[in-house]
């Protein structure tokens, strides 16, 4: 099967969030099953290293008509880890810095979703399938049913949207379709929602299914609560909706081999080469080390939906414990403020770092003993899988992809992963802590949850065979 995979940023060579390392992961997965999937994004000329860039090979370029604009776009070609990758280049659109954020990104947006389309014939490959991810995305579909299924080679390409977070839809005034988008007048009941343009409804209107990064996502989003608004359309579309919960790329993401951890270690001997990570993560943040004080983790964008309001309403009542806590991540100024404020607050047993780094994240997760991970909501979420692969034990909400991968421990059983909280209240997610903070010194229990995390298989291989199924399907 032939599968391209349309995504706003992939790792390796661009990343801001979980979108980057699903499309850096997924289509390896979909290639190992003997699929021939192939990923195309943006370039960034800003923004992708040169080690990357260096390496592209120009392929050809064309023209891609936005309404009454026809702007150059050229295709680039690089290979990494057997997956083809394609590269979108227009200077005007993303010479710039930064991904996301700029005036016009619903133009930028719709010329990429239109020029993925325009350079099939350039690249040769028209897929089977063609996935789309996010708003950024969305158009993709529309764009095909609306412009190009009238040419032989692309009227039976079927498409995939998938959904990796609601709140952020694409909406704009609805000048954007005769001025942009340039659709026809039977064309805009696909892309208004109420008196804007959402492009994250069109892709949901025009694509043949409809995915979310878990199951529980999947039913979360047809309520008022989670939908931002698309509960309607989304009820009325349920028949193409599925949830397949995301997985990691477990060469990446392994203590055994991870260059960035101060000591490397499997699941027989995390023990004690987690204290020695302890140990020379507080040396390193400056914290005084104790092998029997729990370290407790957050790496996380600083937002109310990651659950910040919840550690700021119960963090005096945390600290009274003997307990020690570091908080990774950067976000809206208010979190980052209350973090550093605790710090000032409690400097032997609290730190914030207000910052991005991928080295002290992997450290964080090879040295802290819990990680908290409290959102609001949380369509899939990687952090906790990372975490539970590294040996630190989850305390989550029970929401979204966190509900369906973090089952809860159960210490007369032996079983679950971590400790959970139903209800988005501070005192639930407290007396998770404590719950976890107890186990902590009872060291049989706490190494069997610990292993139980560890020895879980969090790859893709499982999800990929659902995608392939869903494809298979239409």
């Amino acid at each position: 099967m032939k599968i391209l995979f349309v995504a706003s940023e992939a790792m390796p060579f661009i990343r801001s969030g979980g979108l980057g390392d699903v499309a850096g992961s997924l289509p390896k997965a979909f290639n190992a099953l003997g699929h021939d999937c192939r990923v195309i994004i943006p370039f960034y000329k800003e923004e992708i290293d040169e080690k990357f860039s260096d390496t592209f090979r120009f392929l050809s370029s064309t023209f891609v008509d936005l309404s009454w604009r026809r702007q150059y776009c050229g295709v680039y070609e690089a290979t990494y880890d057997g997956v083809t990758y394609y590269f979108i280049d227009n200077e005007y659109y993303f010479k710039r810095k930064g991904l996301y954020g700029h005036f016009d990104d619903g133009e930028r947006f719709a010329f990429f979703s239109k020029a993925v389309l325009e350079v099939l014939p350039i690249i040769d490959f028209f897929p089977d399938v063609l996935h789309a991810n996010d708003w950024h995305t969305a158009l993709c579909p529309v764009f095909l049913d609306v412009f190009y299924r009238a040419s032989e080679e692309y009227q039976n390409i079927k498409t995939v949207f998938t959904i990796h977070n609601i709140e952020f839809q694409g909406k704009y005034g609805d000048s954007l379709i005769g001025d942009i988008l340039g659709l026809p007048d039977w064309a805009r009941p696909l892309v208004m929602n109420g008196d804007c343009v959402n492009y994250m409804k069109g892709g949901i209107e025009s694509a043949n299914a409809v995915t979310t990064v878990s199951e529980t996502y999947a039913n979360e989003i047809l309520d008022p609560f989670y939908s931002y608004g698309l509960e309607g359309i989304l009820t009325n579309r349920r028949y193409k909706l599925h949830g397949v919960v995301n997985g990691i790329d477990q060469t990446i993401y392994d203590p055994k081999t991870d260059k960035r951890l101060f000591a490397n270690y499997t699941v027989k001997d995390y023990a004690k080469k987690k204290a020695e990570n302890k140990k020379a993560l507080c040396e390193m943040i400056n914290l005084p080390y104790d092998e029997h004080r729990p370290l407790v983790a957050m790496v996380s964008r600083l937002t109310e939906q990651k659950g910040l309001d919840l550690v700021g309403a119960v963090i005096d009542d945390i600290m009274r414990a003997d307990i020690q806590v570091v908080v990774l991540g950067t976000g809206d100024w208010k979190y980052e403020n209350m973090v550093r404020s605790v710090e000032g607050r409690y400097p032997s047993k609290f730190r914030a770092i207000t910052a991005f780094s991928g080295d002290l994240a992997s450290k964080l997760y090879g040295a802290s003993d819990i990680f908290l991970m409290p959102s609001k909501f949380e369509p899939c979420g990687l952090s906790q899988l990372i975490a539970m692969r590294y040996g630190s034990v989850p305390v989550v909400r029970e929401t979204g992809g966190l509900k369906d991968t973090v089952p809860a421990f159960n210490p007369e059983t032996g079983e679950g992963k971590g400790f959970t909280f139903k209800t988005y209240n501070a005192y639930d997610m407290l007396d998770a802590i404590w719950r976890a903070y107890a186990q902590f010194s009872d060291k049989e229990h706490w190494d069997k949850v610990v292993k139980n995390g560890m020895n879980s298989n969090f790859g893709w291989d499982v999800s990929a065979k659902k995608y392939i199924d869903i494809y298979q399907n239409l």
